[in-house]
């Protein structure tokens, strides 16, 4: 679990502002649900045979003796929230959440135990065009972020019967060949044999090339479902690959899944993922609901953006004003000027130093201010202030008071709004 420091900080609020730009134009509004949750929450929704539930989450009881855990993940909490609110009742819902998620994994670049997500869950929708108008969603969000080498992955889980036809095939085949399998492989046979698709070991992965293909389990309704998931992908010129190997690691999906990746982020190149889970709602207690969602990982994309440049050019947000002051006088005054150019909508700084001119000169040329609003005893006795600017060699100063201060400030505001 790292901390955010604030140059980090200034880069994640731009992915954020730009984010909720793209989900105001879908008509996606936010929705916050708690970081605790009762544990059998997500066993019930993500599986317990799935690593999440197994391996990775963070349980405890608390001290009424029950079992909490720190949400692995966004899309169980929002359902149950939809649920217990009554929200379904009033219609289909789209909705997007932020924030931490916790899981006890390896740390690798990008992903640590606390990691931040940014999803969306449209929850009543069944028409295929849902499906389509999700990903396009991700799609174009990643797209305008600057995001590289872009490749959508799509895959059709097919529904419940469709997976347990496939699944008894699978066993079978694997259970066959089990002495073949890395050890983790071997163990998901008969819990998540699906999962053993989705193996990164070399070996396993060459084995699998003569597996049986879930593919060839889908009963007509299904491959026409996917079929014409393919041709919305395609009315929108959203290009898109075919990976009959990816299956999504959570137990909650069905028929379309998907995975956004990108070639500049090495081996763990996956930034979006999610698909298809019409009976996640049910499972949970709420009425039969079918829905579609994703997620993408704040970190990885942070660290894809900043690897690419594209965050580079920006940064906090200027500084417009750095107060310079020094003397009981001064500094009585450094403050109510302060706030009242901050409400004139500038942004301002005041050295708190007490240190010498020289010093507090060097400070505000570093700060990246326009201006500096400089307050000595002298000054404070004639009741102005000295206006400099800072950017423009030769420039005269200006002796202001404290009412020309504020409609220069109202105008400066005004501009740079």
């Amino acid at each position: 679990m790292v901390d955010l420091l604030p140059e980090q900080t200034a880069h994640w609020q731009l992915i954020e502002a730009k984010a909720r730009d793209h989900f105001r134009r879908a008509a996606i509004s936010e929705i916050r649900t708690p970081l605790l949750e009762v544990t059998e929450l997500f066993s019930r929704g993500i599986g317990e045979a799935t690593d999440v539930v197994g391996k990775e989450m963070y349980t405890f009881l608390d001290r009424g003796e029950r079992s909490c855990t720190l949400r692995p993940e966004g899309t169980a909490s929002v359902v149950r929230a939809a649920i217990q609110h009554g929200l379904l009742s009033q219609g289909a819902q789209r909705f997007w959440y932020g924030g931490p998620m916790f899981r006890y994994e390896r740390p690798q670049a990008g992903r640590q135990r606390q990691f931040h997500q940014i999803g969306v869950e449209l929850l009543g929708f069944a028409d295929v065009r849902s499906d389509v108008e999700a990903i396009a969603v991700a799609w174009d969000l990643l797209a305008d972020l600057g995001v590289g080498g872009l490749a959508l992955e799509i895959n059709s889980l097919g529904s419940g019967a469709d997976r347990a036809r496939y699944r008894e095939q699978l066993v079978a085949w694997l259970g066959a060949r089990a002495d073949q399998l890395d050890p983790d492989s071997q163990a998901r046979i008969h819990t998540n044999p699906l999962r053993v698709l989705d193996s990164k070991n070399p070996q396993t992965q060459a084995l699998l090339a003569d597996a049986p293909s879930l593919a060839d389990a889908l009963d007509p309704e299904s491959q026409e479902r996917f079929a014409q998931v393919q041709r919305g992908l395609d009315a929108l010129a959203i290009p898109y690959l075919l990976n009959r190997r990816l299956v999504r690691g959570l137990d909650y999906y069905s028929h379309t899944a998907f995975e956004i990746t990108s070639s500049q982020l090495g081996a763990q190149a996956t930034v979006c993922g999610g698909g298809r889970y019409d009976g996640l709602v049910e499972q949970l207690g709420g009425p039969v609901t079918p829905a579609f969602g994703w997620a993408l990982g704040m970190e990885r994309l942070a660290l894809l953006l900043a690897q690419a440049g594209g965050l580079e050019e920006e940064g906090p947000a200027p500084l417009d004003l750095y107060v310079v002051n020094r003397g009981g006088a001064a500094e009585a005054m450094a403050l109510p000027l302060a706030r009242q150019c901050r409400a004139a909508g500038l942004a301002v700084e005041i050295d708190a130093s007490g240190s010498a001119f020289g010093k507090q000169f060097k400070r505000a040329d570093r700060s990246g201010a326009r201006w500096a609003l400089v307050i000595g005893e002298e000054e404070a006795l004639d009741g102005v202030v000295v206006l400099k600017d800072l950017r423009q060699a030769g420039a005269s100063d200006q002796r202001l008071t404290p009412q020309d201060l504020s409609t220069w400030a109202r105008t400066q505001g005004l501009g740079s709004c």
